[in-house]
């Protein structure tokens, strides 16, 4: 029983910080951290009979449960492709973890 609740708090992980995907939206960090990313897929594009997210909107926000949704939402931005999107997420969230928010 033990092995089973282990297996279910283990995320997939990007450069060692986990990575959940809930539908269109990927969340990027830990929610114990004060900064987390969310990626929204706002359109995909069919390439070879494969969908590829197509246009990513990434947002940076503070994971501080008292403050309201509006102020939470520090950084916001459109990218296009999940790979771009994913690049300036990394960098966002490693500044503002060291606090150069």
């Amino acid at each position: 029983m033990a092995d089973t609740k282990k297996a279910a708090q283990e995320f997939l992980t990007y450069k060692g910080k986990p990575l959940v995907r809930c539908g269109d939206e990927i969340y990027y960090g830990s929610m114990e951290d004060p900064y987390v990313i969310r990626m929204q897929i706002k359109s995909k594009k069919n390439v070879n009979g494969v969908e590829l997210a197509d246009k990513v909107t990434v947002q940076l926000m503070a994971t501080d449960p008292y403050l309201s949704p509006r102020k939470q939402l520090v950084k916001s931005s459109e990218k296009n492709g999940l790979y771009l999107a994913m690049d300036i997420a990394d960098i966002w969230l490693e500044r503002a973890l060291a606090n150069k928010v």
